[in-house]
């Protein structure tokens, strides 16, 4: 009997995800534990393992396909005895009937399919989107404009078929195919020059992802910024004392290592900080989980080390480096980014001096550190030189008094100027 492989759920809010790349093909025969396929979810690409053992004999959904709703048939598996040849893929599991839009829908909605036209029955359309319609041999008649005032634009061309039928020659009962060809992504708000080279990027669910927590956060947070100068000096001489002690053991420390130790130890110190606003409720944490953003190729991403401050220096550079290596890779798995009390966001390296990061729900706070530089100083009651940093931290005021906030900041500070208590 025929075993149908449907689109996991890799995640506990995914949704949907996109079939990056299969790596088998049809008449491969699999067995429980070999990997079949990356899927690319909201958070990171993964790899997809065979459960039961068989002969792949129909892939229902083709590599790069976006959008495949969780639970939806991807491929078919031949069971033992059974000849692949013969199985069948299920039709209401392909992808065309997943997006294809419903007649009565489509019909009932707004008609902007005559939009494109002007005065004197003149198409509005770009001059980009006239010359490549010319040459994909589109009629601009059978093309629902996507841009300012119904004006055609070259997205709409790329997503036309050749040849398109005009759409006020077609019968009523034909408006859903037309209004089909309106990419939905490009709404008519949304506008730029064409007439300025450029390229058109379809976004990543990682992007997508992005930008959704990010404008969610802006518009539902209260962020309130605390931001301190702290002396690094004595962290940079205690790190090169331990650097130097770990030699041969393939550990590196680095400065973010210690400031997400000391981050971790001023939460411990500070619970009212280690916290999330949940409506009518405010929940408080006992171990403080901090998410590092590492910066990958596909967008930002938030491995997490658990109980930060219990371990130590060593534990946390070492999990951090095979974390964020997986990161860059897309391999990591979801229990290593999701959750954490608080997060931390370092663009020292890049130069930046201070900046205010946004927080990452349903967190209560992020620390933004800046680059740490040689600066005039006051050193015992003397105008000195020494290396300094400034670091912002952005609070979500539902859940944190300013007075919180800043006392935070202040044992942050201090752990971070007298750093032996990171050894504890």
């Amino acid at each position: 009997m025929s075993i149908e492989i449907k689109m996991p759920a890799l995640s506990p809010t995914m949704e949907e995800g996109t079939l990056a790349r299969w790596l088998v093909k049809e008449g491969d025969t699999v067995k429980a534990g070999d990997l079949m396929a990356e899927i690319e979810t909201d958070k990171a690409t993964m790899e997809f393992e065979a459960v039961d053992e068989g002969v792949i004999a129909k892939i229902v959904v083709a590599e790069g396909t976006d959008g495949v709703k969780v639970g939806t048939v991807i491929a078919v598996l031949a069971g033992e005895g059974e000849d692949a040849g013969s199985v069948s893929a299920p039709k209401a599991a392909t992808p065309k009937a997943e997006v294809a839009p419903a007649p009565a829908a489509a019909a009932s909605a707004p008609a902007p399919a005559a939009a494109p036209k002007a005065d004197g029955d003149r198409v509005k359309a770009s001059p980009l989107a006239r010359r490549i319609a010319a040459e994909k041999g589109v009629d601009l008649a059978g093309v629902t404009g996507s841009g300012p005032n119904g004006r055609i634009v070259k997205a709409d061309i790329e997503s036309a078929k050749p040849g398109a039928a005009p759409a006020v020659a077609a019968p009523a009962a034909a408006a859903p195919a037309a209004t089909a060809t309106a990419p939905a992504a490009a709404p008519a708000s949304v506008w730029y020059d064409e007439s300025i080279p450029h390229e058109v990027e379809k976004l990543s669910n990682i992007r997508k992802t992005i930008a959704r927590r990010l404008t969610e956060a802006k518009q539902t947070i209260p962020h309130i910024y605390l931001t301190v100068d702290i002396q690094l000096d004595a962290l940079l001489k205690l790190r090169g004392q331990l650097n130097k002690s770990l030699e041969g053991r393939g550990v590196k420390l680095s400065v973010n290592d210690m400031l997400i130790k000391a981050l971790a130890v001023a939460l411990t110190q500070v619970p009212k900080c280690n916290v999330t606003f949940a409506g009518d409720k405010l929940v408080k944490y006992s171990r403080a989980d901090i998410s590092v953003a590492v910066s990958t190729p596909t967008g930002l991403i938030t491995p997490i080390i658990r109980d930060a401050a219990s371990i130590g220096l060593a534990s946390i550079s070492t999990q951090m480096k095979e974390l964020a290596d997986r990161a860059k890779e897309g391999k990591l798995q979801p229990h290593e980014y999701q959750g954490g009390t608080a997060s931390i966001s370092n663009m020292g390296m890049f130069g930046i001096k201070q900046f205010d990061a946004v927080i990452n729900p349903p967190q209560a706070m992020i620390l933004a550190v800046g680059a740490g530089e040689k600066r005039p100083y006051i050193v015992d009651d003397a105008l000195g030189v020494a290396t300094v940093m400034s670091a912002t931290g952005s609070f979500d005021h539902r859940a944190v008094d300013g007075a919180d906030g800043a006392e935070l900041m202040k044992v942050l500070k201090a752990l971070i100027e007298s750093p032996m208590g990171l050894l504890a």
